[in-house]
């Protein structure tokens, strides 16, 4: 697909690093050095100028604070999140909530809803992190990208196209803590989207949804594209 300009990697999971069209770098649900699927030569960064943080669970957040404090991005995140993330000293807080949209960098970010849990484990306890969410993201040049976290399919996806209409979604479908391939296959469908790389598969043995299992449950979509990435590799 077009992208216009922006490039994707997929560094496993649900970590995205993003290099915009204007050259700046991305970095959605920070999660690498304990990250099974992220390629050694892939965990290092020479700049981040964004973060942003979908909710706070280990697999999303583990790496946050180590490389905010280092990089000094503006980071993205429900505001529970943003002052747990304080107190561990990351500055540049972009705090937002639901149905909000802020600009940050040369981005455009719109915070929706997500249907999982979140809790922050820190000192053996679990601190209470804000709602999940997913992002949709626009680019100069008008590319849209919708993140949607970890989320069981919900039926007002069918707004998040309309309002926002994005060209490309990241949806899981690993199963047992996110959706299966059949429920992502029925988020397809409420989207409207042409293009979905699917994630959050594979991790570990209990995520068992397959792209080749979404593929069958989607053979009926004209024009669909699915796009089975490999941790490492990079769309645009």
């Amino acid at each position: 697909m077009d992208t216009r300009g922006v490039k994707l990697t997929w560094l496993g999971h649900a970590t995205f690093k993003i290099q915009t069209p204007g050259g700046k770098t991305v970095l959605l649900d920070p999660w690498v050095q304990g990250n099974p699927a992220c390629p050694d030569n892939l965990k290092q960064f020479d700049k981040i100028d964004t973060m942003l943080i979908t909710h706070g669970h280990f697999d999303h957040i583990g790496d946050a604070v180590a490389l905010a404090r280092r990089h000094k991005p503006a980071v993205v995140c429900i505001p529970e999140t943003a002052n747990w993330l304080g107190s561990k000293g990351v500055e540049n807080l972009a705090e937002m909530n639901k149905g909000g949209t802020q600009k940050v960098g040369d981005l455009e970010v719109t915070m929706v809803h997500a249907d999982h849990s979140c809790g922050i484990l820190d000192g053996g306890k679990i601190i209470y992190g804000g709602d999940p969410c997913g992002y949709v993201i626009r680019f100069e040049g008008g590319f849209k990208l919708y993140h949607a976290g970890d989320t069981a399919v919900f039926g007002d996806m069918k707004l998040i196209a309309e309002l926002y209409q994005p060209d490309l979604a990241c949806l899981p479908i690993g199963d047992h803590y996110t959706m299966s391939p059949r429920e992502a296959a029925y988020a397809l469908r409420l989207l409207g989207v042409q293009t979905v790389i699917p994630m959050h598969f594979g991790t570990f043995p209990v995520l068992a949804g397959t792209p080749d299992a979404l593929k069958q449950l989607t053979k009926d979509i004209t024009g669909l594209e699915i796009i089975a990435m490999k941790p490492g590799d990079t769309l645009g």
